[in-house]
């Protein structure tokens, strides 16, 4: 690579110094009448002294113009730039040599010096960044406020940082070359950029060999080096604040929790008193004295609706109790054909506009569970399945059972679950947008009886027509839409025969 301009001016004006000195030592030295050793040393010192210079140029310079000093003025015969003997051949290689090695190990120092110098620097800087960082508010260090003190402790022109977990993308300081593009292309293309004709320099965030984001600087000095511990140091940074929010949404999601059970702990207890007082009324108003036919109705109506409170108490609590404890089933040989009887027989008198009905092979279905907790669980089927679709629609539980396991369906026809839906229906708490406008609810019902299912090994699943074999077509109604799958252990033959 060819000198600069500027770098060859210097040159030349180190390498005029250097013969004006070697000019002087050498009117001294002839004057003085000194031998040709002792001159060769002093010419040495100089051209020690400007190869100290790190200009090999001028160094080398100095070095011919002190052997032909020396060839000129010392060395036989006088006056004369002839080469006449190895010692003057020795002479110009040696100083050339010692300028060459000396110019290279003055350069390599310089170097070595710069770049701990400028290493310093940037450590500092990334210090200061990462203190001022560290000393805000994890909820309000977002954007703006995230990025300013990059740009103000490096001086660069913009500064930008795009998070691939929510697609935003922020930018501080004034981008002359569309710095927020360069980085979101970046993050697409998967690679970091560096354009020295721009000044812009991205960096990509990895945590556990993923890409998380990208970050860019325009106007950064020391791009090659700097811009790669800056995005270590703002990945990180990002990371603790997003596991500090974290943090803190668990902890409040935690103590809400805590404060919703107790809620419903205090509002279920509180209901079974008064719910007690009006049944024992009631009853009393009964045995007191003969009533009309009308009072004697009303009196039925209350204890029938008071009783049927008591019983949607004690659903609640269960539920709320099932929502924040491990479950633990107390299991039981359970027939399985009788309890979807119940079940129908109860919800036909609630839902008089459905058609709720049971398709089961003939001779007892048993199953080993919790009855208690496996009523729960259906009750929640059969209720979703009757609240969530129109009046008219045929409710359809339909009993299957195989090897090891028993099948317990619950099928409604006319209410479509959207397909953006099904993969969050079993969350905690969600609702759809279109349940919301059939039936209110908690959002609970088949996040409980999935978490039953799960406690007795067995499983709830949404299922669609694919994932029913053609054996099942004959138990499905023929406009069925929805269908829950409940499956649980079956009681074994040998156990069967053992109790027998």
């Amino acid at each position: 690579m060819w000198p600069r301009p500027g770098d060859l001016k210097r040159s030349a004006v180190s390498a005029l110094l250097g013969a004006m000195v070697l000019a002087a030592l050498t009117f001294v030295s002839y004057r003085s009448h000194l031998d040709f050793s002792i001159a060769s040393l002093l010419y040495l010192m100089v051209v020690v002294v400007q190869s100290l210079s790190g200009d090999f140029l001028a160094a080398a310079a100095v070095s011919i113009l002190a052997v032909l000093c020396l060839d000129y003025f010392f060395t036989q015969p006088l006056f004369s730039l002839r080469i006449a003997s190895t010692a003057d051949a020795a002479a110009l290689i040696s100083f050339l040599a010692t300028a060459l090695v000396i110019t290279k190990l003055v350069s390599r120092a310089r170097a070595e010096a710069t770049s701990a110098k400028l290493q310093k620097e940037r450590l500092d800087r990334l210090y200061q960044v990462s203190q001022q960082l560290l000393m805000l508010d994890p909820d309000d260090a977002t954007g703006e406020k995230f990025l300013e003190p990059f740009q103000r402790i490096f001086g660069v022109t913009a500064v930008c940082i795009f998070d691939a977990e929510t697609g935003e993308t922020h930018v501080v300081g004034d981008s002359r070359h569309q710095l927020a593009e360069r980085v979101r292309d970046a993050y697409i293309m998967g690679r970091d950029s560096d354009d020295p004709n721009t000044g812009v320099a991205v960096r990509l965030f990895q945590t556990a060999s993923k890409i998380t984001g990208a970050v860019g600087f325009e106007g950064l000095r020391d791009r090659a080096d700097a811009a790669g511990p800056l995005a270590v140091l703002t990945n990180l940074l990002l990371e603790r604040i997003q596991e500090f929010r974290k943090a803190s949404a668990a902890s409040a999601a935690a103590q809400v929790e805590v404060y919703r059970a107790a809620i419903l702990d205090a509002l279920a207890h509180e209901f079974k008193t008064p719910l007690a007082t009006i049944l024992t009324a009631a009853g009393g108003i009964r045995e007191a004295g003969p009533l009309t036919e009308d009072q004697s109705e009303m009196a039925e109506t209350v204890e029938g609706e008071a009783a049927r409170l008591g019983r949607l108490t004690s659903r609640l609590l269960r539920v709320a109790r099932l929502d924040r404890d491990e479950v633990k089933p107390r299991m039981e040989t359970v027939d399985a054909g009788s309890l979807a009887d119940q079940m129908v027989a109860h919800y036909a008198r609630q839902f008089r506009d459905r058609r709720l009905s049971v398709s089961r092979p003939g001779g007892l279905m048993e199953a080993s569970a919790d009855p208690e907790l496996l009523r729960l669980a259906l009750s929640q089927l059969v209720e979703n399945a009757c609240k969530y679709s129109a009046p008219g629609a045929s409710v359809l539980i339909s009993i299957e059972p195989r090897p090891g396991r028993m099948a317990i369906r619950v099928s409604n026809s006319g209410s479509a679950i959207p397909s953006r839906e099904k993969r969050l229906i079993f969350d905690r708490f969600y609702r759809g947008a279109e349940a919301r406008q059939y039936a209110t609810g908690s959002g609970l019902g088949l996040y409980v009886a999935r978490k039953i299912a799960l406690a007795h090994g067995g499983t709830l699943d949404l299922e669609t027509r694919s994932d029913s074999s053609p054996s099942d077509s004959s138990m499905r109604p023929p406009n069925d839409d929805v269908t829950f799958c409940l499956e649980i252990p079956a009681v074994q033959e040998e156990e069967v025969h053992a109790v027998g």
